[in-house]
């Protein structure tokens, strides 16, 4: 299969040029939406949603960030940069919601700023280090398929806050999942290296897998893109056999503590500067 036709079939559905995504765009996605939270929703559940939710897309981003400087060419460091971009505009929108419907009114800052790491609620899989660019790619690609999933059925949540934000996410993640099943196909498919590393990726991605699949009602999806991926690509789909314990209870690998420390470090050592 041809990496045309993986672009083709995966963005099926999507209408718009979701392969120059890069979807911060210049709109507000949330103006002249309602945020009052509706009759039936419950608070708490909400905001813990929308945490859990920005902390994946906050770490992720922060672990695409470390591509800076590092990537194998100009295009690709740029088109890194942009998917953690997205990420992080994904982050402060929700944590945003978050803080309004708490009742703590805190802002995206002290979410994302002020916590420690117990109290972090991602995935396991987004704070593992970058390792190769194979590592990145098979990682992103398992990711936004997950999240673009999700994201697909919260566009009609009760919410109209949330599902706006996940329209938004929606076109972005399709890129995403795009620009990962593009290069994963291109890694697996090229030389011998190349698809020893990848399949490597894959088999080091396999064991995080089982958390992913807890956490929401996706699993068929994500399955067929990794299906669908692996074949065009030759390599062998991963064997998952799921690890103790969820970064959803704030169970983590000892990777997330200093990936927050590099974030967290200035607004900790400078709590009150402005710029």
């Amino acid at each position: 299969m041809s990496d045309d036709h993986v672009y083709m079939t995966l963005a099926e559905g999507h209408e718009d040029d979701t392969r120059w995504a890069y979807g911060t765009g210049f709109e507000d996605p949330l103006h002249g939406v309602d945020t009052t939270v509706p009759d039936g929703v419950d608070a708490g559940e909400l905001a813990a949603l929308c945490v859990t939710l920005a902390d994946d897309a906050l770490v992720s981003a922060q672990r695409l960030a470390e591509w800076t400087t590092r990537a194998p060419e100009l295009e690709e460091e740029v088109a890194l940069a942009n998917i953690g971009l997205d990420l992080l505009g994904q982050a402060r929108l929700l944590y945003s919601r978050a803080g309004q419907v708490d009742g703590t009114g805190r802002g995206e800052d002290a979410y994302a700023y002020f916590r420690d790491t117990g109290e972090f609620r991602n995935v396991r899989l987004a704070e593992l280090p970058g390792g190769d660019f194979a590592f990145s790619v098979v990682r992103l690609l398992v990711l936004s398929s997950w999240r673009l999933a999700h994201f697909e059925r919260l566009v009609a949540h009760r919410d109209p806050v949330l599902a706006a934000i996940a329209a938004k996410g929606v076109k972005e993640l399709t890129y995403h999942r795009q620009y990962a099943a593009e290069w994963a196909v291109r890694l697996g498919d090229g030389t011998e290296e190349s698809h020893r590393r990848t399949r490597r990726a894959l088999e080091q991605v396999a064991p995080y897998l089982g958390e992913l699949f807890t956490a929401y009602d996706v699993r068929d999806e994500v399955v067929a893109v990794l299906r669908q991926v692996t074949e065009a690509a030759g390599l062998p789909m991963p064997v998952y056999r799921p690890l103790p314990g969820s970064g959803r209870a704030g169970e983590h690998t000892g990777h997330l503590a200093p990936l927050l420390a590099e974030l967290q470090g200035v607004a900790r050592a400078h709590p009150e500067a402005t710029w």
